[in-house]
């Protein structure tokens, strides 16, 4: 009888075949830095060893709060081999909401790098129930931490293999109460994402992935494991900039990568980008918001060799629900008038969409999507009510996004369902908002956002940034929405700002928008 013990997926999987197959290729580089697969499981076995010495025992949440780096993919993988579960806590968080999610999660082992080391003592002050830190920094080894290259420097040990549906990670979101609130994600769940990923074609065998987007993002760490089942190579960005971005590209002939339409704006509109050999990338990823249609067309533009795939998900479901090929991308593609969807369920997802009340509703039927798969979340972590509500019979998540579905099977994102705007009874989605505002020449981004009134209940309010040296007028810019879209969609006020408040991981905060009209009326910002 063969022993089935460790025949359920488990997250260092994919390192171990890696390991095997191509040992000397560059595995991770960062910075000038290179580590080969050799080297980087033999480091990761010694790092694994390391947190047990300082007291990670099976199951225990180990907290990393730093910029991209080798360490931080170090650390992910270790803690896993060495039997934790992974918190990766949100760097654009104040010290308030990193020291409820470190309680909450009962994490006892916090990283941090140079840019987070001054932060601790504050934590400190919160009643923060860290035991140990760890300093992943090149400067000096501040008092009371433990040196990153110290744990690196124990003997290696075996993997553990935790696995299948045992807890991976606790990924921290926005949550309705004013604090985050914990996705509890397994190594099937992360696993199941990740084989979608390595199906849809967002990674290849031995190809060069640049990680950009910030690694407490469920996104990049589904990237990163897509990639570590490839053999491929992390090309490491510390944190988003257009030049720095430009650079890797180039230096590392980086042929993948996944960015937010924000990022992929900015990199578009980088004045220097022509200066920078672009020439290897093949395939540029985005999503976690929507795509305006004229950003899409500059990032083309500008980069001519690549295809461009969008993907859709959420941490929630590990987090990849759909994907548009880049076939509907090229100019044959777009013919067939899908760009505008979200694509497709990836092949370990199922989607319907349904009502209010949980009920399945036709094609072309506006309603919630609701998705299944081996990538559904365990759970929120303590909070069983908050699970339960947002599930339906059968093993369907409620995602909160309004969308409908074609003839074809591709799914129609219109808006968080928060997010729709009800103006005078007519339901407005903003995202058809923004992409008309998209559109206008003086116009570098923007955001839609439902206001107070009182004669229509809500009114479309619109915040833009302008582009440099342009002069936004606020009739002309109405005026220029109403030949693209119906006039009750239009914004009725326009606001100009010097920028928009971003997430960590490059998504517009429209609750902060929100909040200076809504505050003490009845309207959720949250």
């Amino acid at each position: 009888m063969s022993d089935n013990s460790y025949s359920a997926y488990y997250m260092t999987q994919g390192l171990h075949r890696s390991l095997q197959q191509c040992p000397q290729q560059i595995a991770a580089t960062c910075a000038g830095r290179k580590l080969t697969y050799v080297e980087l499981v033999e480091s990761i076995s010694r790092l694994a060893n390391g947190f047990q010495s300082i007291g990670m025992a099976e199951g225990d949440r180990i907290a990393i709060m730093s910029l991209n780096s080798i360490e931080y993919v170090q650390t992910i993988f270790a803690t896993w081999w060495g039997g934790g579960v992974i918190n990766p806590v949100n760097i654009r968080w104040s010290a308030t909401e990193v020291a409820y999610s470190l309680d909450d999660s009962e994490s006892t082992i916090l990283l941090v790098d140079d840019t987070f080391a001054p932060m601790v003592a504050e934590l400190k002050t919160k009643k923060s129930i860290i035991k140990t830190v760890v300093y992943i920094g090149d400067g000096e080894l501040p008092d009371g931490m433990i040196a990153f290259s110290d744990l690196v420097g124990s003997p290696p040990i075996s993997d553990v293999m935790r696995r299948g549906d045992q807890l991976a990670a606790i990924m921290y979101t926005g949550g309705t109460t004013g604090f985050p609130k914990g996705v509890m994600l397994s190594h099937g769940n992360l696993f199941a994402s990740a084989i979608g990923v390595v199906c849809e074609n967002l990674v290849e065998r031995g190809g060069h992935f640049m990680v950009a987007s910030p690694l407490f993002h469920i996104a990049a760490v589904g990237c990163v494991l897509a990639q570590s089942l490839v053999a491929g190579t992390f090309v490491i960005v510390p944190a988003f900039r257009p030049d720095w971005v430009a650079k890797a590209i180039e230096q590392e002939k980086v042929t993948h990568t996944l960015l937010v339409p924000t990022m992929i704006q900015m990199l578009a509109d980088f004045s220097d980008l022509d200066k920078f050999d672009l020439s290897s990338m093949k395939a540029m990823s985005y999503g976690a918001s929507p795509m305006p249609a004229a950003v899409l067309t500059r990032a083309m533009e500008k980069f001519p060799k690549s295809s461009f795939i969008q993907a859709y998900g959420m941490t929630e479901l590990s987090p990849v629900i759909s994907i548009l090929p880049a076939y509907y991308h090229s100019t044959e593609g777009q013919a067939k008038n899908k760009l505008r969807s979200a694509g497709r369920a990836v092949a370990t997802v199922e989607v319907k969409i349904v009502d209010a009340d949980g009920s399945d509703l036709p094609n072309g039927e506006v309603g919630e999507i609701a998705a299944r798969g081996p990538g559904v979340m365990q759970g929120y972590w303590r909070r069983e009510e908050e699970t339960a509500k947002n599930m339906l019979p059968g093993g369907w998540f409620r995602t909160g996004d309004g969308a409908y579905i074609d003839e074809d099977g591709f799914i129609y994102v219109v808006d968080r369902m928060k997010d729709m705007i009800i103006s005078g009874g007519e339901n407005i989605f903003s995202a058809e908002v923004e992409n008309a505002l998209s559109q206008h020449p003086d116009i570098a981004a923007n955001a839609v956002i439902g206001i107070p009134s009182d004669q229509w209940g809500e009114s479309v309010h619109a915040v833009v940034i302008a582009k440099e040296g342009a002069q936004i007028v606020a009739s002309e810019v109405i005026a220029f929405c109403k030949e693209r879209i119906a006039g009750f969609k239009c914004p009725r006020s326009i606001e100009v700002v010097a920028t928009l408040p971003l997430s960590g991981a490059g998504k517009i905060l429209k609750t902060e928008l929100r909040k200076p009209y809504w505050d003490g009326l009845d309207k959720s910002v949250s």
